[in-house]
């Protein structure tokens, strides 16, 4: 077992003044599906649109199954104001010996462009150094997507550079922009 497995057994909530960010459940099904499926979501992602709610039963069930096992996984983002579940945000992985980690997200289309990505990102962050004692957060995002690394810039998140051809996705090559923080760099921002 890894250090870290029991914090992802038993995810905690964390809070934003607008969001909610807790474990996922099955009941985020159809608030899922609804921006899962919309094309513009995933195409700067590894995953494909959802063709149905079975496709994001499927995820959730993966996901929930990834919990149990103490992996590293995704929280769901909810509106405090509406419960409505809008996107996820989370590690896609967790390396104990080097204590660093790489956050992910997706966000329904309709939420874009109103900060609430980089609120969430900034309490993962907080997370990652505080409860899960991290040294490096990392995250990357495909060089078509500009937007994704403003988030990342916004969080105090730093370019380090572009990885050539880095991932395969939707059948093409394609260069990812790396990001990441250090914990003393966080530090210092929290403290301005």
């Amino acid at each position: 077992m890894s250090w870290y497995t029991n914090l992802f057994c038993s995810l905690p909530c964390l809070e934003t003044d607008r969001l909610l960010i807790r474990p996922l459940k099955m009941s985020d099904a159809k608030d899922m599906y609804a921006y899962a499926k919309d094309p513009e979501v995933s195409r700067y992602v590894l995953w494909d649109p959802h063709k149905s709610i079975w496709d994001t039963r499927r995820f959730l069930y993966f996901s929930i199954g990834q919990y149990r096992k103490g992996f590293p996984g995704s929280f769901a983002m909810e509106l405090k104001d509406s419960g409505r579940m809008i996107g996820t945000i989370g590690f896609m992985w967790v390396n104990g010996e080097f204590k660093s980690a790489e956050v992910g997200y997706s966000m329904s289309r309709d939420y874009w462009n109103r900060g609430l990505m980089t609120e969430a990102l900034e309490a993962v962050l907080r997370f990652g150094f505080e409860e899960m004692k991290l040294n490096r957060i990392e995250a990357q995002h495909d060089t078509q997507n500009p937007a994704s690394g403003k988030v990342m810039s916004h969080c105090g998140m730093r370019f380090e550079g572009v990885l050539r051809q880095r991932v395969m996705n939707k059948g093409q090559y394609r260069d990812a922009a790396v990001y990441a923080i250090l914990k003393n760099e966080w530090q210092n921002d929290a403290q301005i």
